[in-house]
């Protein structure tokens, strides 16, 4: 009885570490201070930091306001892909919204993801980026992204090394 149970632990552990898991770069992005009509799309980074595809089934904001965009393709083991997410900036005030994320991540099959700021006429203009900033934050988002990508493999060696 004792082996018998020691398999199934062994087996379910297994099981586990050899699954698709969802990581996100973020879990809430802050607008901060926005012109009314300004540019209310921002985008999410997904990580899959797993050994098995994972698959994006529904994106769910909590209301008409937002308007969340994604792809169901696969997003292979060690990859990333983009939710875009528009907000209505033409509602003055501040808001605070809730973003749901299903996928077939056996441990978080639902996640929640915010966005948050606040409209207001006052708000300063945005700046333009000179061209140093553009390169300084391609520069951040490839740095970004090549973390994301050394996490997702020491996850894998993580979840080889237990299955092992």
């Amino acid at each position: 009885m004792k082996k018998l149970i020691a398999g199934i632990a062994l087996f379910g552990t297994f099981a586990l570490a050899s699954a698709q898991t969802i990581t996100f770069d973020k879990t809430t992005y802050d607008y901060g201070n926005v012109k009314p009509s300004s540019d209310g799309i921002r985008f999410f980074t997904v990580t899959n930091t797993g050994d098995k595809p994972l698959i994006l089934s529904n994106v769910k904001a909590s209301c008409g306001c937002t308007t969340p965009e994604f792809s169901q393709d696969p997003i292979m083991p060690g990859k990333s892909a983009k939710i875009k997410v528009g907000y209505n900036t033409a509602i003055n005030g501040g808001f605070n919204k809730m973003i749901e994320v299903f996928s077939n991540d056996p441990v978080n099959s639902r996640s929640v993801i915010y966005i948050k700021g606040n409209v207001d006429p006052n708000a300063p203009d945005p700046k333009p980026l000179t061209p140093a900033e553009l390169k300084a934050k391609a520069k951040e988002e490839k740095k970004a992204a090549k973390a994301a990508k050394k996490a997702a493999k020491k996850a894998a060696k993580a979840a080889a090394k237990t299955a092992a």
